[in-house]
């Protein structure tokens, strides 16, 4: 299970990695893991390379056990499972999620995300999902109806109100990162906003800085 804290915590997630560019994100992705604490990294590879999903985990996985970080795969429970990763995250409240439960729990982490509808949040939570996320990095864009800052803290602060099941919220900004966190995220995950960042472990350090001011009143 992802372990949760009485605070929001950070998630980050990869861009699209091939095996040439892994080596050197993983560098990168190691000095971010160093500027300040992340619970959970989920990596996701370029359309066509599964076939090198272990040259493009492998850099990350020791920089994701030094920092006690969750290293997830999106969408490829074998490749979870065969290259030591920590779980998988999935797309949807489907066969896949059912499937990815059935071969990982409880000793993976399986989160659920693509959740159009709260009915679909609420079956993947029922379905024994460690995991809801909230918004999804593709192109720049979200593509689960939640098109807007507003509309995904209002979905966020009404998961929080109702269900245990942690919620993770995609900000695509550093600044929205703090609206999440405010309404009720258990954690917050962070792609390009981190990644285009003219120094990525800076605005990691900045996105926690942020959420641990979220909620306690500190302007």
């Amino acid at each position: 299970m992802l372990q949760t804290s009485p605070r929001c915590s950070l998630y980050l997630v990869t861009p699209l990695l091939s095996a040439a560019a892994a080596n050197a994100f993983g560098e990168i992705f190691a000095e971010a893991l160093e500027a300040a604490p992340v619970a959970c990294a989920l990596v996701r590879f370029v359309s066509g390379s599964e076939a090198h999903a272990a040259a493009i985990v492998a850099p990350l996985l020791r920089p994701a056990r030094s920092a006690d970080c969750a290293l997830l795969i999106e969408n490829d429970v074998r490749a979870a499972a065969r290259l030591g990763a920590d779980g998988v995250h999935v797309a949807g409240a489907g066969e896949d999620l059912a499937e990815a439960i059935k071969r990982l729990k409880p000793d993976r982490i399986v989160g659920a995300g693509s959740l159009s509808t709260r009915d679909e949040a609420m079956t993947a939570g029922e379905m024994g999902a460690d995991y809801v996320m909230f918004g999804e990095p593709r192109g720049g864009a979200q593509t689960t109806g939640l098109a807007s800052l507003v509309s995904l803290t209002e979905r966020v602060a009404w998961w929080a109100e109702v269900f245990e099941t942690p919620c993770v919220a995609f900000a695509q900004t550093i600044e929205a990162a703090g609206t999440l966190a405010d309404a009720g995220a258990d954690f917050v995950a962070l792609g390009d906003a981190v990644w285009a960042a003219s120094s990525p472990a800076a605005a990691v350090r900045d996105a926690q800085s942020v959420i641990t001011r979220a909620g306690v009143g500190v302007p």
